[in-house]
Order: structure tokens, then C-alpha cells, then sequence
């Protein structure tokens, strides 16, 4: 299986790092054509309207916004992700049906750590916040899978899952491997339609 890190901004080579730890293939995808290769995505955190601008000015908006990926976005990532940012007019990919709220735990001198439970996981996640969004709404097909300090920071679908925070600074490899399984699952599927 192979697991693309979209490498344009932000944390990339650390979730390159954790997809290898899962014992998969990480692929940093920096060009459009590099998509058919993969078997998923992963957003990475970083700054939102920095990757977004890359990502309209190297073609990936549209073709992102079609594809049938697996994707999976941390902090800007799931900005990216989510049909709705509170507060702004932008439409981003728009893949998961929840509105996300920008820095709803503070500046990044507010930053902290979290033990994590995650819905249908035996294994705590370790997190990471700094300026982290939160999940405001999540719509119909959407699944609550974490929440921290009260307001959701984790939800999934069939084939996407966002997340506020960064598992890629902790040695917790809870939510990439939760990837890969929805990755595996969404491959098998496709295989016996």
C-alpha cells in the first residue's frame, strides 16, 4: 500500500515518518500526476491558507475536490477537509461534511499535549495542539471519534478523517493506523465491486 503525504508546507517528512512505523510505503507527493499512484492522502498541519494557495497554484484543488481518495488532514488539514470554515466565505475540498473553527484552543504559546480515548480504539492517542481548529458541527455520515476539553477534535467517515491536532509529534501512531485501516478497507471494497 501506498500511502501519499501531500509535500507542499508543513509537517510532511514527520507523517512520512509515521506512515513507515505503520510499515507502509510513504510516497511526498509534490506534482498532480503523483496522485495516481497512491493509495490514500494525508493533509498535513501547517498553515491552511499557505498549503491552500499552493495547492490552487500547482493544480490540486479541483482534482482533489473530485477524487475518490481516501484522505486523511491534521490541523490545516482538516480546515482543508471540511465542507465549512466558521467565520469565512472559502470553500476549501470540502470532502467532510463538519465545520471547523480556527484556533478555538488559543496562541501558540497556549499550546498543549492530550491523552486522547478514540471511539471504537482499545489505545489512548497521544495529541499534540498548537492553534488547533475544533470540529463545530459534524454533519449526517460523520462519526464523532474524539474530543478534548469538551468540543470534538476528531471525526470520520468512510474514506476521510480529520483530526484538530498532531499525532505526527508523538511517537502515537493510533490515528495513522486508523488510516491505513480505512485505507485497506476502502482498497477491498473497491476490489469486489
Amino acid at each position: 500500500m501506498k500511502i501519499g503525504i501531500l509535500a507542499l508546507q508543513g509537517a510532511f517528512r514527520e507523517h512520512q515518518r509515521m506512515v513507515e512505523a505503520c510499515g507502509e510505503e510513504a510516497v511526498l507527493v509534490k506534482k498532480v500526476e503523483m496522485l495516481s499512484e497512491i493509495d490514500g492522502l494525508i493533509l498535513p498541519g501547517g498553515e491552511s491558507t499557505a498549503i491552500r494557495r499552493l495547492m490552487d497554484r500547482y493544480g490540486f484543488t479541483e482534482v482533489l475536490r473530485s477524487s475518490t481518495l481516501p484522505m486523511f488532514g491534521t490541523c490545516a488539514g482538516v480546515i482543508l477537509l471540511a465542507r465549512e470554515v466558521v467565520g469565512e466565505e472559502t470553500k476549501h475540498l470540502g470532502k467532510l461534511d463538519i465545520a471547523v473553527e480556527r484556533n478555538s484552543f488559543g496562541r501558540q504559546v497556549d499550546s498543549f499535549e492530550a491523552e486522547l480515548t478514540v471511539e471504537g480504539v482499545e489505545e489512548r492517542a497521544l495529541a499534540v495542539f498548537i492553534r488547533a481548529p475544533h470540529i463545530a458541527l459534524a454533519g449526517e455520515g460523520v462519526q464523532v471519534l474524539s474530543e478534548a476539553e469538551g468540543k470534538i477534535v476528531a471525526v470520520g467517515s468512510d474514506r476521510h478523517l480529520g483530526i484538530s491536532f498532531h499525532p505526527e509529534l508523538t511517537d502515537s501512531l493510533v490515528f495513522h493506523q486508523y488510516f491505513m485501516d480505512m485505507v485497506k478497507e476502502n482498497i477491498s471494497k473497491e476490489m469486489t465491486v
